[in-house]
């Protein structure tokens, strides 16, 4: 495995940390429950340069217990063979409670079956040891915006509806047309509502990255992502929080 993740280039979705000028946490949060303390300080360092928050366990009890007590991690990242309570009891027994928060495994073990094992456990994925921090780190990155985009299942944010199955939009009993791209803005945002979903977020969930952070192309299409659900119904959903990114919420009542 390699050393130090500084030669990695840094990665956008989220993680950007900055909340102690807003009051709003906009970075990511990461548990890792890893009993070697060599391993586990690096898996800290690593997350942490590229903008995680980062916490670490070291023993089964421990992961399951801080979990349980703090339900707003993104992800955690679980080693298979932990004393006191080994990775696939933790999984097992968080998703028994319901816990749906994202499972990465991590464990030295190969074999076809101890990976069935893990997945039928609960966990969303699962990594070999030794591994490489890009394809950690690429994989940590698809499970938090899967966890973000939810089941599918319509989201409702005030009289917003927001059908990610059928792609379609409703203010009220008025369906709004929008664009592709439009449409996966605003599921973003309503993915997150009440929670502030940074411009790296929108680049790499939307446009994977591929356009500029200092272009002006989001906010040209939140602009007109304005003028088709708030501007026509008299109502503004959608906050922007400068040098930060948008939050959409429910309108206040009238």
């Amino acid at each position: 495995m390699p050393g130090r993740l500084s030669s990695v280039v840094p990665v956008v979705g989220g993680l950007v940390e900055d909340e102690g000028r807003t009051g709003v946490r906009t970075a990511m949060r990461i548990l890792v429950a890893e009993d070697d303390v060599r391993l586990a300080a690096l898996l800290e360092e690593s997350l942490t340069e590229v903008g995680w928050e980062t916490d670490v366990v070291h023993d089964g009890r421990s992961a399951f217990d801080q979990l349980l007590s703090d339900l707003d991690y993104d992800v955690l990242l679980l080693d298979w063979m932990l004393p006191g309570m080994d990775g696939i009891k933790v999984a097992h027994r968080l998703r028994e409670l319901g816990v749906s928060t994202p499972i990465l495994m991590l464990t030295a073990r190969g074999d076809v079956r101890d990976r069935i094992n893990g997945l039928d456990a609960g966990a969303d994925d699962y990594l070999p040891k030794p591994f490489d921090l890009d394809e950690l780190l690429a994989r940590l990155r698809a499970l938090y915006r899967r966890g973000t985009y939810g089941d599918g299942a319509p989201i409702q944010v005030g009289d917003l509806m927001v059908d990610p199955a059928a792609r379609k939009v409703f203010r009220g009993e008025q369906e709004v047309t929008l664009s592709t791209r439009e449409f996966d803005i605003l599921q973003l945002l309503a993915d997150n509502a009440g929670k502030v979903v940074t411009r790296l977020r929108i680049l790499d969930d939307v446009w994977d990255g591929e356009t500029d952070l200092r272009s002006n192309v989001i906010d040209v299409h939140l602009a007109a992502i304005r003028g088709k659900i708030d501007r026509p119904f008299g109502t503004e959903t959608i906050t922007t929080l400068r040098g930060v990114g948008y939050r959409l919420e429910s309108p206040p009542p009238r």
